[in-house]
């Protein structure tokens, strides 16, 4: 069995006092038992201000370096809980373990795991309090894995050594068919597909890491998102199945961490979109939602959206590229959002996305920017709409009552074969989709 801990249930040491609770009755029912944890709540962010202090770009492998800490000390307390309660348990970090990332720092991918120090550890009846979030590139730099990066860590982990489950531990009940905080009426879903998760994730739900699921969903492992401080089971994450199949939107997402880049007439000719778009590929920057207007006089304008954290980065690089391509000015908006349906039950049921418009246009919300997938729907909107646009789509959806079930005479697509479980205990993740 694999645990997960994030930052608010490890935020205090009474926190973590309280997770070496659970964490022992585990040990009873699971003896091979491998806990991974997050830095405390607010020390990653403490920590990258002190590096912004230092320098106004700090040198990555070195923020890498001083950020990594934050999940040594948590695994460090825990390990000493753990021991104080009779229970034998050892921290190990990234390089420990020897979790092999490329050299990307702050957004580095994991290439395997050699699980045999961790194997170890386990047949002398330890605990393993492993640290999330990091790793070591082929030159023995420490590296870090991006915000989120823990859930990948303990998934990859869990597939790495075959455990049974994965259980990601956090501050809220599950997944929730909306953010309750800004839809009272959300419900928390008691089972989820692996895409439908992936989607949410993409689309801003913060429960869990787009990575993370999308490792879990390629080895087949199932993903128990539940609280620290609840009995309740919470959302099991796994593979299709029919019931879920049956409902047409499983949940709304919103998205406030975009900002919209728009580039003014540039040429309209082959190897413009490869010329603005390459130094944004070198730099790891990924590009979502993407407009390009129709031509005029052979100018063209292009918007895109990417993530604030790159916003910076993000600009220097376009307004180079713009320059290259004797293009018009750069337009960067940071007032947008983006508002998501999500559910593999819209491959067989017409007219999900007309609804979608429809709803917004009725809640007299403006759409921007329109992007599709099969199982989701996503519009980029004015940040000043969000609330009104996710309360608008969970009542047509009817989401308050457990959702619409799919009545289309449509075809249904072809079903989506189940992954199967990977047996090698070497693990690759995927890269995410670059668009």
């Amino acid at each position: 069995m694999v645990q997960k801990f994030g930052g608010s249930s490890v935020g205090t040491v009474e926190r973590i006092k309280h997770v070496a609770e659970l964490v022992a009755k585990a040990k009873v029912q699971h003896p091979h038992l491998v806990v991974v944890v997050s830095a405390m709540r607010g020390e990653t962010d403490r920590l990258l201000g002190l590096a912004g202090q230092m320098a106004p770009r700090p040198d990555p492998r070195e923020t890498d370096a001083l950020v990594a800490t934050g999940e040594q000390v948590s695994a460090a307390m825990l390990a000493i809980a753990l021991r104080d309660r009779g229970v034998p348990a050892v921290s190990m970090s990234g390089p420990q373990m020897l979790v092999r990332t490329d050299g990307m720092f702050s957004r580095a991918r994991i290439k395997s795991i050699d699980r045999s120090a961790i194997d170890r550890a386990l047949m002398r009846g330890q605990v393993v309090v492993a640290t999330g979030f990091q790793g070591m590139d082929d030159e023995g730099n420490l590296t870090t894995l991006g915000r989120g990066g823990s859930d990948t860590s303990a998934v990859a982990l869990a597939a790495a050594l075959h455990a049974a489950r994965c259980d990601i531990y956090t501050d809220v009940l599950g997944v929730y068919t909306a953010d309750p905080n800004l839809c009272p009426d959300a419900k928390k879903l008691d089972v989820i597909a692996f895409e439908e998760m992936m989607e949410m994730a993409s689309a801003g739900s913060k429960v869990l890491q787009i990575r993370s699921v999308e490792l879990a969903m390629n080895h087949n492992m199932p993903v128990r998102v539940r609280s620290t401080f609840s009995d309740d089971p919470g959302t099991l994450v796994t593979a299709d199945d029919e019931h879920i199949e049956r409902l047409v939107v499983r949940g709304v997402s919103h998205d406030n961490g975009d900002i919209k880049v728009t580039v003014r007439r540039i040429p309209d000719r082959p190897g413009v979109a490869a010329t603005l778009f390459r130094g944004l590929s070198k730099a790891g920057i990924n590009i979502d939602v993407i407009v390009q207007n129709a031509s005029e006089d052979g100018k063209t304008d292009v918007s895109f959206t990417v993530a604030k954290a790159d916003a910076a980065q993000t600009e220097e690089l376009v307004r180079e590229a713009a320059r290259e391509l004797q293009g018009g000015n750069v337009e960067v908006d940071h007032s947008i959002s983006k508002v998501s349906i999500v559910g593999v039950g819209m491959r067989a049921h017409a007219g999900v996305a007309a609804e979608m418009f429809q709803a917004l246009h009725e809640a007299g919300v403006n759409i921007a920017m329109i992007t599709t997938s099969e199982i989701k729907v996503t519009c980029v909107i004015a940040r000043a709409q969000v609330e009104k646009a996710v309360k608008a789509l969970h009542a047509r959806f009817e989401l308050h009552a457990g959702g619409k079930k799919a009545t289309s005479t449509t075809p249904a697509a072809k079903k989506v074969s189940k992954p199967k479980p990977k047996t090698k205990a070497k693990v690759a993740a995927r890269r995410g989709k670059k668009r």
